[in-house]
């Protein structure tokens, strides 16, 4: 059986639980019978979590990379594969309620390349398992015998890249050990990290360019992780200069904002953060695919006496995939600097 591109937007379509247009993307907000709940209390088990939770709705293994080759440009690299459920339960062939979605990119300071996609569980052509650890949708491939060694690897029309990552610090729990809120009304989301890789690699651009630099790894799922009133949000991760990393999102509501991040300190403590510990202020706007997109913001954390002004390396990052949204690599300056990505989402 032969799927092609307008069928599997269909399949898509009908899920409603990809990743990055809040409401409009993914029907994150939306509810589901029959799937599993995040429920506060769980224990996180690894390596068991690093595979697929197909009792879920949705979720995702993300990467993003902070690069430099030898003459200092500076560039970005992202990799994602996205799983959504049809319906609770499983099957093997192409009965498979599971639907495959991959995005990867390559960003430089004057251009941004991306590419997509489509996969149906059960027939092998997408997947993800724990132990040795490795998620795929065709030749796209991030593997490794655990997560503290791994190499990425996916291409496109004008790019490819092959990454070898190696951790250097703890995986981080965000929230209350794993378990993320994601609203007032309480949704939440088994969310994880590993914020500290160091890389080296190769990119190809019509040549190659050898690249070294760091990663982050998101490992997230949930089957309803957004209030229905929520449609978008601001996602951040940035690595400072003084080794200190931090996670930090905004989700857009009628009703508000709502914040939450996490402080990981160099050897990898942490310190959750609340809506009213912290400030995500947007200051400066790009028009990007005939969007106004905010492109620099303020980020003020008072009792770590943080301050920085983090703006995109090329305001351009624009993702035009099957729902559009925009990503990629940042610089913050001020008091903590240091460099990191952005995701914004339902602009």
């Amino acid at each position: 059986m032969t799927v092609n591109r307008r069928q599997m937007l269909a399949l898509l379509a009908s899920a409603t639980a990809t990743r990055t247009g809040a409401q409009g993307f993914a029907g994150l907000g939306t509810t589901e019978d029959g799937f599993a709940m995040p429920e506060r209390g769980t224990m996180l088990r690894f390596p068991a979590d690093h595979g697929p939770h197909p009792e879920f709705r949705i979720e995702w293994w993300y990467l993003t990379a902070n690069l430099r080759g030898p003459d200092g440009t500076q560039y970005g690299a992202q990799w994602t594969l996205f799983r959504s459920a049809q319906h609770p339960g499983e099957a093997t062939g192409w009965t498979s309620p599971q639907i495959w979605m991959g995005h990867a990119a390559v960003t430089t300071p004057d251009a941004h390349h991306f590419a997509e996609k489509f996969a149906r569980g059960g027939v092998g052509q997408a997947g993800a398992r724990a132990a040795p650890f490795e998620a795929w949708i065709d030749d796209w491939r991030l593997h490794g015998p655990d997560l503290q060694t791994l190499r990425a690897e996916a291409r496109g029309e004008a790019f490819s890249y092959a990454l070898d990552l190696t951790a250097i610090g703890p995986l981080v729990l965000h929230g209350d050990s794993g378990y993320s809120v994601k609203s007032a009304d309480g949704q939440a989301s088994f969310y994880y990290s590993q914020p500290a890789y160091t890389v080296t690699g190769l990119l190809d651009l019509e040549t190659p360019i050898p690249v070294t630099g760091q990663a982050w790894l998101d490992r997230e799922w949930s089957s309803q992780p957004l209030a229905p009133d929520q449609t978008g949000w601001d996602w951040f991760s940035l690595s400072l200069d003084s080794g200190d990393r931090l996670m930090a999102f905004r989700l857009r509501g009628a009703r508000g904002d709502f914040l939450s991040g996490t402080w990981i300190s160099p050897l990898g403590e942490t310190q959750s953060l609340l809506t009213k510990t912290f400030t995500l202020t947007p200051i400066e706007r790009s028009e990007v695919a005939g969007r106004s997109i905010p492109t620099t913001w303020r980020l003020q954390l008072p009792n770590r006496a943080l301050d920085v002004e983090v703006a995109a390396q090329n305001p351009q990052a624009w993702m035009g995939t099957s729902v559009a949204y925009w990503e990629g690599p940042v610089t913050a300056y001020g008091s903590h600097p240091g460099q990191g990505y952005l995701e914004m989402t339902g602009y």
